[in-house]
């Protein structure tokens, strides 16, 4: 096997793992916004409710060992190294470590599915900023593709989806409303980039996959300016629309996340079954891909194509395979009124 780079570095968000840190991290998350102290309390005890630790990092240890004992058994045997944007480990520590380990050129895999300023472009942006934190002998980094609608990806979602189907009485299955979640980002910030239409693929891929019609795209986890304009509707908001319309069950899929993070945890397995007990709606909720297998052995697929030219590029659905290099105009952050309050909690 072909090599032309010496590791792997995974990139996320970062979280707190302490009561402590709390504050900190979300400093970190909140510098140069002009967000309301207030706003960040109330996040705050969001993360408080569960002793101040951040589900995100203990997730990201478990894909690290899982990945590299698929990397080591299968090959290329490469090193992976971790770095956050918000929180330790930090990108420009990890980068300086891995220039000390003598690591030239690495592939980033990040923990974000789909195309977005949030979700990529701003992890490219700061990876060079790391990058020119560390100097000039700081190792290259170059991202590996999106995957939304990669088989790794779509597999897993439908083993989930099904085994959260099956929970539902059978007579009442069919009825059954499924409603695909992602983080909801502002308008301004959705027209510039492909990510509503890269989740309705993953949302159709599924669906059909499950062999099940009844399902919409949602949004959950918006934050920011009342005034300005998101996507939605919010999953609380089409709970209760649900409601209204007689629905007597739900399957909520987390589909733009890939663990059961703070967003999953607070937002939807506290703020919204509690809001569906409330209203009489039965709620079940699919799990993220995770350490499922497949989507390890996704990972490692996307390394491959990267060192050997010739690895078959895998997508489903009628969008194809995302591009290795993004364009220079590829996901701007289009936002003037304000920077996306959705880092508040995103991927956290």
């Amino acid at each position: 096997m072909e090599q032309s780079y010496d590791a792997i570095l995974l990139v996320s968000f970062g979280g707190p793992e302490a009561v402590d840190e709390v504050l900190p991290f979300l400093a970190n998350v909140l510098r140069g916004r002009n967000v309301p102290p207030e706003r960040m309390r109330t996040v705050a005890q969001h993360y408080e409710l569960f002793g101040g630790v951040s589900p995100i990092n203990e997730q990201n240890r478990k894909l690290i060992a899982a990945l590299q004992k698929e990397l080591d058994e299968m090959g290329p045997r490469l090193p992976i190294y971790w770095g956050n944007r918000n929180w330790h480990p930090l990108l420009a520590d990890t980068l300086r470590q891995m220039r000390d380990d003598g690591i030239r050129r690495a592939l980033a895999f990040v923990t974000s599915a789909y195309s977005s300023y949030s979700g990529c472009r701003q992890y490219r942006e700061n990876i060079e900023q790391a990058r020119a934190e560390v100097g000039d002998d700081a190792p290259q980094v170059e991202k590996l593709r999106a995957f939304y609608n990669h088989p790794g990806f779509i597999e897993p979602n439908i083993e989930h989806l099904t085994a959260a189907l099956a929970q539902i009485p059978e007579a009442r299955r069919a009825a059954t409303e499924i409603a695909f979640t992602a983080h909801s980002i502002p308008l301004s910030m959705a027209v510039a980039c492909e990510y509503e239409a890269q989740l309705l693929e993953t949302c159709r891929l599924v669906a059909a996959g499950a062999g099940h019609e009844r399902w919409r795209l949602v949004f959950q986890s918006r934050s920011g300016s009342p005034q300005q304009p998101w996507l939605e509707p919010d999953i609380c908001a089409y709970l209760r629309e649900l409601k209204v319309r007689g629905t007597r069950d739900v399957v909520v899929a987390p589909v733009g996340f890939i663990s059961d993070h703070m967003e999953i945890i607070y937002d939807l397995d506290t703020q919204a079954r509690q809001l569906a007990a409330e209203i009489g709606l039965n709620m079940i909720r699919a799990a993220t891909v995770g350490t499922h297998p497949t989507f390890i052995k996704l990972i490692r697929e996307l390394i491959r194509e990267r060192i050997e030219p010739h690895t078959i590029r895998r997508a489903l659905g009628t969008r194809g395979v995302s591009h290795d290099v993004c364009p220079a105009d590829c996901c701007l952050n289009t936002s003037q009124v304000q920077r996306p309050m959705s880092n508040v909690q995103k991927i956290s």
